[in-house]
């Protein structure tokens, strides 16, 4: 019997990934199938399905589900799910593609059909569903009226702009995935499904797993989050986001050695697992932490840790919102349909030079002036600008990783600060 936490959804993990006669079959009948391009975005959240890592998700949302996500955090079924998972098409393409039709899904980033898919129903999202279903999972308490919101989401927040983007319809329906595309290689010993971690964290003999989310390289902070989990859990799970982010960020590829040196050289290597996942940032802030516990109770982790500004983007969030917001989401009374992964709550952290290490707003008495503030963004804006780092703001192994792959850029992005990443 296991001592991990179970999979979301009370029905174990949800696998719509084919393999062996089955896989061949249904390739075959994929060739012969009405072809769909997608979107980077779908196809990581198609390869989440498949490998069970948006269990109990089986396909893309119907009209009653993506309704009911944006207004009650939920199924349309009482499942929490704080997030939709939707499939977009052009008008033109919707029309050609009859309710009840089997269509394949292709990616042509990758040049392969990822995906077959029963069209169970089709639904309009017109520009004013978008724009609710944008307010309802992107506004925060740093725009706390649609109006403020709208004044700079269009412009300034990716998540608002992906989704005002997305084509005219949606389709709903299961699916069965063909493909992980070339995650499994490109990021061997770091990409896991689900099953892979779970099998981990057993033979180590873990109940009480931890994820650390990252999307930037692993900085003082980032480190001492882990290591405060690593006092109050069996192991900590280190686990990256391996698909697409915004222009400035840095890539997964980098990021994966600055974690390893970080491992290796200030780790007990035995009580930390590094691994990967196939998804885009959302930048939903508050929502996608809700998302990222909710996909890592999958990968067997009970608790989530949640520090300052989690996801965020700009100053669209409070810096605590994403920890506050798991003390308000609905709590379904069915087995199993509840959110069971938890937030490891941690407040913001920093080096401070006369407490002599790293401390937090609640353990340090000393100003501003005595702290390194860390923040990902600080980070990658002053490596961007050939600057120099405080002290005690990053490891030096990472930082001369990091600095070897800015030297190495032909074209740079401007990083944009915020509060959160500056202290005002």
């Amino acid at each position: 019997m296991s001592k991990l936490i179970p999979p979301h959804g009370g029905k174990g993990l949800t696998i719509c990934l084919l393999e062996g006669a089955a896989l061949e079959a249904e390739k075959q009948k994929a060739a012969g199938l009405k072809k769909v391009t997608i979107s980077p975005r779908i196809k990581g959240d198609l390869i989440m399905i498949g490998i069970g890592g948006f269990s109990p998700l089986t396909g893309f949302m119907t009209q009653a589900d993506w309704k009911s996500v944006c207004e009650n955090y939920t199924l349309a079924d009482g499942t929490f799910w704080p997030v939709p998972v939707t499939l977009d098409v052009s008008k033109a393409d919707a029309d050609a593609i009859k309710e009840g039709e089997e269509i394949a899904l292709y990616d042509p980033e990758g040049d392969e059909i990822m995906a077959t898919m029963k069209v169970t129903e089709k639904f309009a999202m017109t520009e004013a569903n978008k724009k609710w279903e944008c307010e309802k999972i992107f506004m925060g308490e740093g725009t706390p009226t649609a109006e403020e919101f709208w004044k700079i989401a269009e412009d300034d927040h990716p998540g608002v702009q992906m989704v005002m983007q997305q084509k005219e319809v949606n389709l709903a329906g299961p699916v069965k995935v063909l493909s992980e595309g070339d995650y499994p290689t490109r990021y061997k010993g770091v990409y896991h499904r689900p099953a892979e971690s779970r099998a981990i964290f057993e033979e180590r003999g873990w109940a009480e797993v931890a994820a650390l989310q990252l999307r930037n390289p692993m900085h003082r902070s980032h480190e001492y989050l882990c290591k405060i989990a690593v006092e109050v859990c069996d192991g900590v799970y280190i686990h990256s986001l391996v698909g697409n982010l915004k222009p400035g960020d840095i890539p997964a590829s980098v990021r994966v050695k600055c974690i390893d040196a970080l491992v290796k050289g200030y780790f007990v290597e035995k009580n930390v697992v590094q691994g990967g996942y196939p998804l885009d940032m959302r930048y939903a802030g508050p929502r996608e932490g809700l998302l990222h516990a909710t996909f890592r109770q999958n990968y067997g982790c009970s608790k989530m840790i949640i520090g300052r500004d989690h996801a965020g983007v700009g100053d669209f969030y409070g810096m605590f919102e994403a920890q506050t917001i798991f003390d308000k989401i609905p709590t379904p009374s069915e087995p199993g349909k509840a959110l069971l992964c938890s937030p490891l709550k941690i407040d913001w952290t920093f080096y401070c030079y006369k407490c002599d290490g790293m401390a937090s707003l609640r353990t340090c008495p000393h100003g501003k002036e005595d702290r390194v503030l860390l923040s990902g963004t600080m980070l990658r804006k002053l490596l961007s600008e050939g600057g120099n780092l405080p002290d005690h703001f990053g490891r030096d192994e990472v930082v001369e990783i990091l600095r070897a792959y800015y030297e190495g850029l032909t074209e740079k992005v401007a990083i944009k600060t915020h509060k959160a990443a500056t202290g005002d």
